[in-house]
């Protein structure tokens, strides 16, 4: 099915801000790879488009690309057909890891590390469920939304917290604030590398299914309160897991 325009890869695609423009065109083009608005085998936007959407030149662009496909997370391939696309398999070595292939020792996590990410994440992600609830969404708006939830709820295996993660950022971007997406996609990082540490639970994913489905409705049916209640609760589910796994 394809994609209308919009989504996803542009949610995190924005006029860069900081001094260190190559510094954040990296870390902007990474987050668009790593939570997956722009899957494994798929192309990313050429360096003139991506150079425009960022707000820097191409050099830094073309830097920045070299960079992540020294580190292997795309490759570029030249003629008719070509361009930059995301590997088909994401390294999972850190940097500076031995030579072997062995992972370094997962650093401990402290509880108070566990409870920042988590009170976080509900100050970010329910007051985006609130506002997109209470926005005039365009029909494009409301389709993009409603494809996001249809492809999280069919996502299975190691596809799904790609798709989770697009759902989620759907609802940022709904809220209306330019500013939002980028702090929820940094959010978000943290949320997966703590879920990295616990097992994938089968009824837990039905439930958050659930959960996403009542979220998007009350979005779209414009009801505030239901939108941040069902925000809520969802996020609650994942910090018992968090939790009962983690501290």
């Amino acid at each position: 099915m394809d994609e209308p325009a919009g989504l996803p890869s542009e949610l995190l695609l924005r006029p860069v801000r900081s001094s260190n423009s190559f510094e954040e065109t990296v870390q902007r083009l990474l987050q668009t790879v790593r939570l997956g608005l722009v899957g494994p085998g798929e192309r990313l936007p050429a360096e003139r488009e991506l150079a425009t959407m960022l707000g820097v030149s191409r050099d830094i662009v073309r830097d920045a690309i070299a960079s992540l496909s020294d580190a292997g997370y795309v490759v570029s391939r030249r003629g008719r057909y070509g361009g930059t696309f995301v590997s088909e398999i994401l390294p999972t070595l850190t940097p500076g890891a031995p030579e072997d292939g062995a992972l370094p020792p997962t650093p401990e996590l402290s509880a108070e590390a566990i409870e920042d990410a988590l009170t976080l994440r509900e100050i970010l992600e329910v007051g985006a469920a609130r506002h997109a609830a209470g926005r005039a969404l365009s029909p494009s708006e409301r389709e993009l939304l409603w494809l996001s939830l249809i492809e999280a709820n069919a996502a299975t295996g190691e596809e799904y917290r790609r798709l989770d993660s697009r759902f989620h950022l759907m609802v940022g971007e709904l809220a209306g604030s330019a500013s939002l997406t980028p702090l929820i996609a940094d959010m978000r990082m943290r949320v997966n590398e703590l879920l990295d540490n616990i097992p994938s639970l089968g009824p837990n994913i039905t439930h958050s299914n659930t959960q996403h489905e009542q979220i998007a409705i009350a979005i779209l049916t414009g009801r505030p309160d239901a939108a941040a209640q069902a925000m809520s609760e969802h996020l609650a589910g994942t910090a018992l897991l968090l939790r009962g796994f983690l501290e």
